[in-house]
């Protein structure tokens, strides 16, 4: 496998089970989000993946974030682009090891988690079914060249943010639901009155969420 991974095994098996695939955060790493598996439904293969690329000392990341002599905070748009890619394969790699349905993988993002799965979903459509979008933002500079063409119609969005988040401003998380909307996708966009994490409620909506839809 080309990223370091945990999973849970669905308790209810079936033929071929769906998969709800976490991503982690900038600075964090697998066991993050792999911390609320045992809540997530039974019927779901939940894999929590860490990051490619190491940080010092500790934590993981999918992108470098570099900051200039003013202050101002950019992306590594070649790496995000790279480890989009990775995910994309990694895909591949599960459905070749686990009886997963690929017509049910679910893409869970933190942050820059939640960064790169808009832009695998929106790239690889083919691969994904739903994006749960946690604390993000759609970094348009990182999806594939057009992107739009796809056949990317059943593509659902759940996205949450927090209004006092201090790392990724909410108006930068807005942006997404019209963007696309505008391309014709479902979009359940949700704001917690938190900073940037995920609260008890938000977890409750999108598991809801998970659950009352396919």
């Amino acid at each position: 496998m080309n990223l370091h991974y945990l999973v849970r095994e669905p308790k209810n098996i079936q033929a071929q089970n769906p998969l709800l695939l976490l991503l982690h955060g900038y600075g964090s790493n697998e066991e993050d989000l792999f911390s609320f598996a045992s809540e997530l439904p039974e019927e779901y293969y939940v894999i929590s993946v860490r990051a490619p690329y190491n940080l010092q000392p500790y934590g993981h990341a999918w992108y470098a974030i570099h900051f200039d002599a003013d202050e101002n905070k950019f992306s590594d748009d070649v790496q995000a682009q790279q480890s989009r890619d990775l995910i994309a394969s990694f895909i591949d790699e599960v459905l070749e090891k686990y009886p997963i349905a690929k017509e049910q993988v679910t893409l869970i993002g933190f942050s820059q988690g939640s960064i790169l799965s808009y832009a695998t979903a929106l790239s690889y459509p083919e691969k994904i079914s739903r994006v749960v979008a946690l604390s993000g933002y759609l970094n348009e500079n990182i999806l594939v060249t057009e992107y739009q063409k796809k056949a990317n119609q059943h593509l659902q969005f759940y996205i949450s943010h927090g209004t006092v988040d201090q790392v990724i401003p909410v108006d930068w998380a807005r942006k997404a639901k019209p963007f696309l909307e505008n391309l014709g996708f479902s979009v359940t966009y949700k704001e917690y009155p938190i900073g940037h994490g995920v609260s008890p409620q938000n977890f409750y909506d999108f598991k809801n969420w998970l659950e009352s839809t396919k």
